[in-house]
């Protein structure tokens, strides 16, 4: 059965979660939404928030899923999660990272820590 595309984004997002939870970070929020846009994970690492934008490019003919996060999406991403902590009252040291996947397997993410510079 083949996936729709929204299909296939909460299947790689499911993978990505699982993934670094094999990897140390405890789950906090899946697709949290708000005014300034949606962050796909907000894990915890030790006591770093990371934020964490999931990307799927499954036909090589489009930009490659690292290309994807354009200055565009992470100017939103930045303001969701300043919201995020300010909602949350946090005051703690977090992270902007991105987890790809280039095929619809959901194998062998690349993981880029510090995606996002701030």
């Amino acid at each position: 059965m083949k996936l729709n595309p929204n299909n296939q984004g909460l299947a790689a997002e499911k993978a990505a979660a699982l993934f670094l939870q094999q990897h140390g970070l405890s789950l906090l929020a899946q697709n949290y939404s708000c005014r300034y846009g949606e962050i796909d994970l907000i894990m915890r690492e030790g006591q770093t928030l990371v934020f964490i934008e999931v990307r799927l490019r499954s036909h090589h003919g489009f930009t490659s899923a690292a290309d994807s996060i354009d200055q565009r999406k992470q100017q939103k991403l930045i303001r969701a999660a300043q919201y995020y902590l300010q909602h949350h009252d946090l005051n703690c040291p977090c992270r902007f990272d991105a987890i790809l996947f280039d095929n619809t397997h959901y194998q062998s993410p690349n993981w880029i820590r510090n995606a996002i510079d701030t």
